[in-house]
């Protein structure tokens, strides 16, 4: 039912948030929801990494990459897997339509990026995936403990709910939560999103708390 979503029918805003971390509402960006997803975005992510990129994408991804790479070194010590997994986050966003910056903030408020991670509730991995959801978007033998696995399930949920939501942040973390109507765990996300994964703009590092 959801599977379409795996390669993105959602194209993100990516708008900056307010730049007070003090600041008690959070401006939540939006997302533009299209009905039916261009044929460029039907795709699996092997075949989205086969096709040519202009340099201008590929100049972007390093930027970011490289912008990433030692924000996330508190997180994540062993090098390779570090650019590795950010290479995964921002590829697996892209074919989402999620900023990739928000991912990592989903990943840092749910496992603080312990793939083994495994909550009371019974939720598995980076981004915390319920096994359910293997019946509704994947196979039996998935194994959400899989970093790669786990973040596609992850980016086609969040996406799912950003559609649902018509590309309403708050409401959609709040979905993926499982909190709909309460607004402390996409208050959370949002404030990790933007005290550490925003990119650098100016030459102002992010706030580190």
């Amino acid at each position: 039912m959801l599977a379409a979503l795996a390669a993105g029918e959602v194209q993100a805003n990516d708008t900056p948030l307010p730049s007070s971390a003090d600041d008690e509402q959070v401006q939540t960006p939006r997302v533009r929801v299209i009905s039916e997803a261009p044929a460029s975005l039907r795709t699996t992510l092997e075949d989205s990494l086969s096709a040519p990129r202009s340099p201008a994408n590929v100049w972007a991804a390093r930027q970011w990459l490289n912008d990433m790479e030692p924000r996330l070194a508190r997180f994540v010590k062993d090098p390779a897997f570090r650019v590795a997994l950010l290479q995964r986050v921002y590829q697996e966003a892209q074919l989402a339509g999620l900023p990739p910056g928000l991912v990592l903030a989903v990943i840092q408020v749910e496992s603080a990026f312990q793939g083994e991670a495994v909550s009371s509730a019974g939720a598995v991995g980076l981004m915390q995936i319920m096994p359910f959801w293997i019946r509704e978007l994947g196979l039996p033998v998935d194994d959400l403990q899989d970093a790669w696995r786990n973040l596609r399930y992850g980016c086609t949920i969040l996406a799912h709910y950003l559609a649902v939501e018509e590309g309403d942040f708050t409401r959609a973390l709040a979905r993926y939560n499982g909190s709909l109507g309460k607004t402390w765990y996409p208050e959370k996300v949002m404030s990790a999103w933007q005290r550490h994964w925003r990119p650098t703009a100016g030459g102002q590092k992010p706030v580190q708390r």
